[in-house]
């Protein structure tokens, strides 16, 4: 079976509604722009991109790396789109440009759901919900427990997406299908399966609230079943986390020069086989001289960026084949000329080896448990005695109520149907994943009584 880019590139809505053309720019351009105006967009310039609640200006934040993702995803995918036109793959109403605009809206999506203090913030969660909050999940499904218990930021993407931003549980945003299949990393969901079935058992990228969605973007894309509630990835998505990885593989390093932890000569001895075949590498050696090693990187970064898009590109056209087929099972940077699939890979070694283990680092991490422990206890008690007696609710049970809004909640769970309690808990994960960095913490002392104090 082989997916075709006729299908896999709809331009319908989310919700069977038909493309919308407007003047001036594309289906896929309109979902770029809805992402950015969103709100949950706008929190990612104050969420954690490697460094917690960084004093410095310099270091990225989910904001900075998404936006500059993007632009590596758009010239990427504009490469991709051209080098399949010219082939005659490509529909005849499908440009190039087409490609650009649907893997940077993903890119620009890529960490949409992530909660605050990113990946720390993901275990935190989870710990606390097999731990202290195992309590409030008993009630609920084995594949509903295992959504929370296993929270999963790619799948909370979805939901923004699809759920809780815009048209709030009436289709989300609204965007293309090819949008959002292309933004679906992990097409599976929390429940397990045998041990090594799928690519990444350890990741997933649906939650069961958003299942039937998920079944409607795959079928108009025609995605190719591959098991229960389990499909392909769309050929795009390897487009969307090659710009991602080729980011991590520069910026986490120019974070970690910025900071001080890492040096100029060991980044440079990484990136130099990447560009060492430039015609103009002499004079930008000598040019590398003249100035400090703070401004280095910027000189080297745009021939660094433009040899991972040519790899990409090389090793996408000529594996296209077997992205059609579902038959690729691990990314598109393993299959790119080894001078960019080592150095990327050595990159995030370097990273994980001295930035992510730096103390300041630690210890900030450590105290991102606290506050999301306090967050969750406290309002998840709040949102379980509103599910019950409203009589018995306390003072303090109507106020936390009234700060997240009740208008958030699914209309189910005012109504006690269905799995209500499931759904009452997505809304608390709605709320709580979508704070900033500063807000959580701030709002964690206010729970603490710790008075308004900013960090």
């Amino acid at each position: 079976m082989t997916m075709n880019w006729n299908q896999l590139l709809c331009a319908d809505r989310l919700g069977q509604r038909a493309a919308k053309h407007e003047e001036g720019r594309s289906p896929f351009h309109s979902d770029h722009d809805k992402i950015i105006f969103s709100g949950a967009f706008r929190r990612l310039a104050r969420k954690t991109q490697v460094h917690p609640m960084a004093t410095n200006d310099h270091i990225h934040n989910r904001m900075t790396h998404s936006l500059e993702v993007a632009c590596v995803g758009r010239t990427l995918g504009i490469r991709v789109g051209q080098a399949l036109k010219d082939k005659g793959d490509l529909p005849a109403h499908i440009w190039p440009t087409d490609i650009g605009d649907i893997v940077q809206a993903t890119c620009l999506a890529h960490d949409i759901g992530n909660p605050p203090f990113g990946h720390t913030g993901e275990d935190a969660i989870r710990n606390w919900f097999q731990k202290e909050g195992a309590e409030f999940l008993k009630h609920l499904s084995p594949s509903e427990q295992d959504d929370i218990r296993v929270f999963e930021g790619n799948a909370q993407g979805l939901r923004v997406l699809t759920t809780s931003e815009y048209h709030q549980f009436h289709d989300g945003m609204r965007l293309t299908y090819a949008t959002l299949a292309s933004s679906i990393k992990y097409p599976w969901t929390s429940t397990p399966t045998v041990l090594g079935q799928r690519p990444k058992d350890a990741k997933y990228g649906i939650f069961q609230s958003e299942l039937e969605h998920f079944h409607e973007i795959a079928q108009k894309t025609g995605l190719i079943e591959l098991g229960s509630d389990w499909y392909c990835r769309h050929p795009l998505v390897y487009l969307m986390e090659a710009a991602d990885d080729f980011c991590y593989g520069i910026i986490d390093l120019e974070d970690g020069l910025e900071m001080g932890i890492l040096n100029w000569a060991e980044i440079y001895e990484l990136l130099h086989p990447v560009i060492a075949d430039s015609p103009q590498l002499s004079d930008l050696e000598r040019l590398l001289k003249k100035v400090n090693d703070g401004r280095k990187p910027a000189l080297v970064r745009g021939k660094v960026i433009d040899a991972f898009i040519n790899a990409g590109t090389a090793a996408f056209i000529q594996h296209q084949d077997a992205f059609l087929r579902g038959e690729v099972q691990g990314d598109l940077i393993s299959l790119c000329d080894p001078k960019v699939r080592d150095a990327v890979q050595a990159a995030k070694d370097l990273a994980k080896r001295k930035i992510f283990n730096h103390s300041r680092r630690v210890e900030l991490e450590i105290g991102a448990y606290a506050v999301i422990g306090t967050l969750l206890n406290t309002v998840c008690s709040a949102v379980y005695a509103s599910l019950g007696d409203p009589t018995q609710m306390t003072y303090k049970d109507n106020r936390v109520m009234a700060l997240i809004g009740e208008n958030n909640f699914h209309p189910n769970v005012s109504g006690k149907s269905g799995n209500y309690q499931y759904l009452a808990l997505m809304s608390v994960i709605d709320f709580i994943s979508g704070m900033t960095d500063n807000y959580a913490t701030n709002l964690a002392k206010q729970f603490n009584g710790m008075g308004h104090s900013l960090f």
